[in-house]
């Protein structure tokens, strides 16, 4: 599969995953592309220009200033023949810069005047990215048509473990060609909610829904493959979000609320897959309860519906839901789907999905029930998907034809 690009950008903005850079250029190089680099001042100590200029047979710019841009404006000139600008890393004050329109250097000028895509692989320690702050710059750049490729999950350099860590530059390069490989939901936003909500009633106690957020991550795995970009607003699991998903962590159910209507606006389409507890605890406690021997009693009050919410706006996405039922699995599936206007709705049964890796679920939409035949989770997003699509492309059909699920 041939690579998409043959002249790039490249910037390279201060922070350890810098030393990535290298190789990143490497696979370029070798991919045919002609990279020209720009790097920042701060990634000039982590890894030199000598360096890289090496590895792309190019000279680096650092400065506004370089003279050897005879018009004094490398700022516009080095973009003049690229197809695309890619940083990576992006620092999260180079993500913040982006969404202000900030231009006080070289390569977040070059980025303000660029004529071209602009593409950013996310690299900083967890707490930075999961910092409210960090998490609304990169759904404004979402909203502003920048592609955001990660980040990952895993050990950091500063030695914690959590998502932040630049993508392997393997997975850049996999993920820019699969970018530009047409699919099914080519250029479509999702939405995906998946995991648990956890609601707590003191410091060190909650309730919460038993969920692994298996089939959440796979449907935002399939729709990456199938060329969507895909936001994941996550609950509390230990998975990895797919490479190429923006990552949205949540604990509370109006955590998840919030973070959803902060992000949907621009959606093509929302999947609701997580187990949203229905209910939080009126009361939350600054100090552990002590336990005692008496009972406890503990009231609980409802949490805001987030499918019923996102599917009664004004303009709302294309919405599926999900509706895991211990019985009488068809008719409360499709009492869910009328009561709460979907278009689609996915139905299992708890005791036949809830941790594992395969489950068996029947669509229902307005054209009738469609059983899929049972498999591994990440098969059956793909069938959901592609039964997604289809309603979306062939919304004359919906009514008229059954669904007949394709591998």
């Amino acid at each position: 599969m041939a690579f998409p690009y043959k002249h790039l950008v490249l910037g390279i903005t201060g922070g350890i995953a810098a030393y990535k850079a290298a190789e990143l250029v490497r696979l370029l190089v070798k991919q045919g592309v002609d990279v020209q680099v720009v790097m920042t001042e701060a990634a000039s100590q982590f890894i030199t220009p000598i360096t890289m200029q090496a590895l792309s047979g190019k000279p680096v710019f650092t400065s506004m200033w370089d003279g050897r841009i005879g018009n004094g404006m490398p700022h516009i000139e080095l973009s003049r023949e690229a197809e695309a600008i890619l940083v990576a890393p992006a620092s999260a004050d180079f993500l913040a810069k982006l969404v202000h329109g900030a231009a006080d250097d070289l390569l977040s000028t070059l980025c303000l005047a660029r004529d071209c895509p602009l593409i950013l692989a996310p690299a900083m320690n967890r707490q930075m990215w999961e910092n409210p702050a960090t998490q609304r710059n990169v759904a404004q750049l979402i909203a502003d048509d920048i592609q955001v490729l990660g980040p990952a999950a895993g050990e950091q350099a500063c030695g914690e473990t959590g998502c932040g860590r630049m993508l392997e530059p393997q997975e850049i390069v996999d993920l820019l060609t699969k970018s530009h490989t047409p699919g099914l939901l080519c250029g479509k936003r999702i939405l995906v909610t998946a995991g648990p909500t956890v609601e707590h009633f003191d410091p060190v106690r909650a309730i919460t829904n038993v969920s692994s957020g298996k089939m959440g991550y796979s449907i935002a795995q399939a729709a990456i493959q199938m060329g969507a970009n895909v936001t994941l607003v996550s609950g509390p699991v230990s998975l990895h979000a797919p490479p190429g998903a923006t990552l949205i962590p949540v604990i509370s159910a109006q955590d998840m609320l919030r973070a959803v209507l902060e992000n949907i606006q621009h959606q093509d389409i929302f999947i609701s897959v997580a187990a949203v507890s229905d209910y939080r605890p009126a009361q939350v406690h600054t100090t552990k309860h002590k336990k005692a021997t008496q009972a406890l009693s503990i009231e609980l009050i409802p949490n805001e519906d987030i499918l019923a919410k996102v599917a009664s706006l004004p303009n709302p996405p294309f919405c599926v839901g999900f509706a895991a039922e211990s019985e009488n699995l068809l008719a409360y599936a499709e009492q869910k789907r009328r009561t709460k206007k979907l278009p689609l709705i996915a139905a299992n049964l708890v005791n036949d999905s809830l941790g594992s890796d395969q489950t068996t679920i029947t669509l229902l939409d307005d054209a009738g029930e469609h059983p899929l035949p049972r498999g591994t989770k990440p098969a059956i997003a793909r069938l959901l998907l592609k039964h997604v699509a289809r309603m979306i492309y062939e919304p004359s059909l919906r009514k008229t034809k059954p669904y007949e699920p394709t591998s």
